[in-house]
């Protein structure tokens, strides 16, 4: 079982052949064993020394003392040519000299542990390895500096304090009087407030990580395939005048304002007796089901029928009823994907679906937790406004600053641990 004391090594830069490759050592005998695999070591913490390494390639090595590293164990860092033969026999030298090779998210687990980062500023260092956008990766680089922890913070202190003075005035009632019961009811509404905003900001934190899906929907000839080519500025959907071509679905991505979107072309919408377009049609109206935005497109000669599109009222999401080939016949709000008229507005549209980038990213995990300690405080504080013993609602303070400290890693358990680690990529 790997133990937190063990020395590690690994790269901490991408796998690829590159022109400079950095490997770290990080543990109790980091300085030790860089030594032995340099020359020329460092007299001094955070200088920077060339030589030559062991194993044949020459480079640069840092040292770092225990608490200013990445990890926050002593570490040394050795930069050398980015030959994957280069870094594999500089680790393997490492791995004879006593150290271990870091499992995925050790290094920044071993930060955590170490106290140099709560939970959620782990999770932003993956969030800023996989960002794509420049959107991405400043929701990303708040979050690494605490964005969401001092939230979290800022609420729990408080709570904190309001159970502080419970416990005063149940103490030492002779001497400081009564709990003011309206005054702590208004303070566990304030949290309250935080925590439903907090929840309400996963979704959009959600799109704007992972980007809309939005499905392209319609009968046959609506023109969804020339549209999805339209957007993506090249011929990706095959296009023809035969109603039924597409009988499976078509998925491309773009970047729009900072915004991933997923479009994913479908098949025609009719009644058909061919099995296969009857699956593609099926297939259709799931993705409608489960994307985030739906354009409905209908050809503007047509016309649109709601008897075509009777399923949409089943839906609880945004439904953009589209006419296109308005270049044959105008329609107020029509596009036309064959001039790319009106395209970029409905990109422009559905962008501003997802509004404002957030200042404090949410994600799936931490939703739980906050719903738990929202209903935790709705029960504090119906013990507060009602007749009730006041310590009843220390119970339910102390159980909503448990869920809230799981967010932070605070009360977190080892298995919720080990899993927001172990999606991590080797080195990080």
């Amino acid at each position: 079982m790997p133990s937190h004391f063990d020395t590690l090594v690994a790269p901490i830069t991408g796998a690829s052949r590159a022109a400079v490759a950095v490997v770290r050592l990080s543990g109790p005998k980091s300085w030790e064993i860089a030594n032995r695999l340099f020359n020329n070591i460092p007299t001094e913490p955070l200088k920077l020394q060339y030589g030559h390494f062991k194993h044949g390639d020459d480079g640069y090595v840092v040292l770092f003392e225990q608490g200013r590293s990445y990890t926050g164990d002593q570490s040394a860092e050795c930069s050398i040519h980015g030959s994957p033969a280069s870094v594999r026999a500089l680790i393997e030298l490492a791995i004879q000299h006593g150290a271990r090779y870091a499992e995925p998210g050790e290094f920044t687990q071993r930060a955590f542990l170490n106290g140099r980062i709560d939970l959620t500023q782990a999770e932003a260092v993956r969030d800023t390895i996989e960002a794509e956008t420049e959107v991405q990766l400043r929701i990303a680089n708040r979050q690494r500096e605490g964005a969401l922890y001092e939230v979290v913070k800022a609420i729990r202190d408080k709570l904190l304090g309001v159970l502080a003075s419970i416990e005063a005035s149940v103490d030492f009632s002779e001497e400081i009087g009564d709990l003011d019961r309206g005054n702590a009811a208004d303070q566990l509404d304030d949290c309250a407030v935080r925590i439903q905003s907090l929840i309400q900001a996963e979704k959009r934190s959600r799109l704007f990580r992972n980007g809309f899906r939005v499905a392209l929907v319609g009968p046959p000839n609506a023109g969804k395939s020339s549209l999805l080519n339209a957007i993506l500025g090249t011929e990706r959907s095959i296009v023809t005048a035969v109603p039924g071509t597409t009988r499976d679905f078509v998925e491309e991505s773009i970047e729009f304002d900072g915004l991933p979107i997923t479009f994913l072309d479908t098949a025609g919408l009719r009644q058909t007796e061919d099995p296969v377009e009857q699956e593609g049609i099926n297939r259709a109206l799931k993705i409608a089901r489960t994307s985030d935005i739906i354009v409905y497109l209908y050809d503007a000669q047509g016309g649109y029928s709601e008897e075509d599109s009777w399923w949409i009222a089943e839906l609880e999401k945004p439904v953009r009823i589209v006419a296109n080939k308005c270049d044959l016949l105008e329609v107020e709000g029509g596009l036309s994907a064959k001039t790319g008229e009106g395209v970029r507005e409905l990109l422009h549209e559905m962008r501003e679906v997802a509004g404002e980038e957030p200042s404090v990213a949410v994600n799936a995990r931490h939703r739980q937790p906050l719903e738990v300690a929202l209903a935790d405080i709705s029960m504090a504080r119906a013990t507060l406004v009602s007749d009730r013993p006041v310590d009843l609602a220390t119970v339910s303070i102390q159980s909503a600053l448990r869920h809230l400290g799981e967010i932070t890693g605070e009360t977190a358990d080892p298995d919720m641990i080990s899993r927001i680690f172990h999606d991590f990529c080797i080195g990080k």
